[in-house]
């Protein structure tokens, strides 16, 4: 049951901006996402997709339950990234 994990552009141009630290926590804790999304995300209240938390930071992702893909949205600090959603 592992998923394939596809980052969108907007995604990967906010990891690269991060602390190295930060975002290899971010990409680790993204990769796990492939045994059991389930286990990890949280729905999001206001619109379609789900969030993972990786401390102060948040990773907005939608997830193709049929096709077992994960697509990674957005990357931000917690305090700014629901305004962008």
């Amino acid at each position: 049951m592992t998923f394939e994990i596809r980052w969108d552009g907007k995604a990967l141009e906010s990891l690269r901006k991060l602390d190295k630290s930060v975002s290899k926590r971010i990409v680790q804790k993204v990769d796990e996402l492939k045994l059991g999304p389930k286990r990890y995300l949280e729905a999001l209240k206001e619109t379609h997709g789900y969030k993972l938390r990786v401390g102060d930071y948040r990773v907005i992702v939608d997830v193709d339950w049929g096709a077992k893909i994960i697509f990674v949205l957005l990357v931000g600090h917690r305090k700014k990234i629901y305004k962008r959603v």
